[in-house]
């Protein structure tokens, strides 16, 4: 018997676990009959659909609700829950580890394989700010979602309790930087629910709080257009959230926030959502990448002047059909890698059976944000919306588009349960520590008298 022609995908993320899935689809005969194996090597047992961290963070959605159990999803292949350190494309291996390599001590393995299809995403894109490392947190996965929201709600306990005024008004600033997607939506959202928690606090009020948005250029939200940015930067600072444009944080150090323009003030909260770069693990394989350190593709998603290898997202360079600008690459978001995947996934059963290959070509359709419950921006098709309209647009853009019918539901439900009853403000910060409490509980007792004297 001859063996299985082995597809590896690298990451289970948006474009690792769609391409997964379509292939599964695309090749159910192939699996059926054992000539086909796929295996997704990916850090985790979910993919997170990620423009729901911002609700999430917000408590709108659970946070089960925001990924999706890939074993679950895609059952026709094998799951690997691991890291892929290193692809030596031109001997069809690629070195990685495992949790159980790293319970063994056995160290990395080897995985040969016939297709490659490369997705491991990016990582969040920093610079050497003085402190970013030691305070600040990143708003890329659900953990550091969650683990934001409840860092929030301590801030208001301690400032709260505190007599001290620094501590208090440290404590009740709240910096983010980065005014993309994910810095405008998880503010807006976060400023929402800490301002609807305060009405619990007999001594903080909605105006105590502080909210700072630093963004570098002179535009939050490039992709919804200037004018609905405009209408962004107004909507924020009506709710007196400060917009800082054209400005950089210089510094976090020692809890206290630096600003190019000059501005300086204590705060307990840094949050970094100034763009990403490519995975780490691009650098080591043999396959072509340009300036940015992302893989050199073709219109049909095969690695420039490679065979066999595939790529797609955020860590792909794409060139963009539609576009009249020569050289122009497809934009490293979530409405083109979607997309990608099923083109990608098409042609690479076309490729294990033969067949001619097709090329990927996509026209934007436009962009939709949330600013918080019932605001939001949009600019689809070249039709602007902005408040309530743009805002149900974004629900429902996104609803249609987290795959699997059970979270549709789920999230559909919270939804609607969170409009008839009034939101949860509980902060689960000790879901991080699990062991703290059973720790204190098995330490020994202290000595009942101190040491004799000598």
């Amino acid at each position: 018997m001859t063996e299985p022609a082995r597809i590896l995908v690298v990451g289970g993320g948006y474009v690792g676990m769609y391409t997964a899935l379509r292939l599964q689809r695309q090749l159910k005969a192939e699996l059926r009959a054992g000539s086909v194996e796929i295996v997704v090597v990916t850090p985790d047992p979910y993919m997170t659909y990620q423009p729901f961290l911002p609700e999430a963070a917000a408590g709108s959605i659970s946070p089960r609700h925001v990924v999706v159990p890939l074993r679950r999803v895609l059952d026709k292949c094998r799951i690997t829950i691991g890291e892929v350190h290193a692809v030596d494309h031109a001997k069809r291996t690629a070195t990685l580890s495992t949790l159980a390599t790293e319970e063994e001590g056995s160290g990395n393995v080897e995985l040969t394989y016939d297709e490659l299809v490369i997705a491991p995403g990016s990582i969040s894109r920093t610079l050497p700010v003085p402190g970013l490392a030691d305070y600040a947190i990143g708003f890329k996965t659900v953990e550091e979602a969650i683990g934001l929201r409840n860092h929030v709600i301590e801030q208001m306990d301690i400032a709260s309790s505190t007599r001290d005024p620094g501590l208090r008004d440290a404590a009740l600033t709240f910096v983010f930087v980065g005014g993309g997607y994910a810095g405008v939506e998880a503010l807006a959202e976060l400023e929402d629910m800490a301002r609807y928690t305060a009405r619990y606090y007999h001594n903080i009020k909605p105006e105590d709080l502080r909210w700072v948005l630093v963004e570098a250029s002179n535009r939050i939200l490039p992709e919804v257009g200037e004018k609905m940015g405009t209408y962004a930067i107004r909507e924020l600072r009506g709710r007196n959230i400060d917009v800082r444009l054209e400005t950089r944080l210089d510094s976090c150090e020692d809890r206290v926030a630096v600003l190019s323009d000059g501005s300086r003030f204590p705060t307990r909260t840094v949050v970094w959502t100034a763009g990403v770069k490519p995975a780490p693990v691009l650098a080591s394989t043999d396959l072509p990448l340009d300036e940015r350190g992302r893989i050199k593709c073709t219109a049909r998603l095969t690695v420039e002047g490679v065979e066999h290898a595939w790529a797609a997202g955020d860590a792909a360079s794409v060139p963009d059909q539609t576009s009249d600008v020569d050289g122009a690459l497809c934009a490293p978001n979530a409405q083109h890698a979607v997309r990608q995947t099923k083109v990608l996934a098409e042609n690479v059963a076309a490729s294990l059976r033969g067949q001619p290959l097709k090329e990927y070509a996509h026209s934007y359709a436009g962009s939709v944000a949330s600013l918080g419950l019932h605001k939001g921006v949009a600019h689809v098709y070249g039709r602007k919306l902005k408040g309530y309209p743009a805002w149900f647009m974004h629900r429902a853009y996104h609803l249609s588009r987290v795959p699997t019918f059970n979270r549709k539901a789920r999230v559909l439900a919270e939804w609607t349960l969170s409009g008839l009853f009034k939101r949860e403000i509980v902060s689960l910060g000790s879901l991080e520590h699990p062991r703290a409490e059973f720790e204190l509980a098995a330490a020994p007792p202290p000595p009942k008298n101190g040491p004799k004297p000598g």
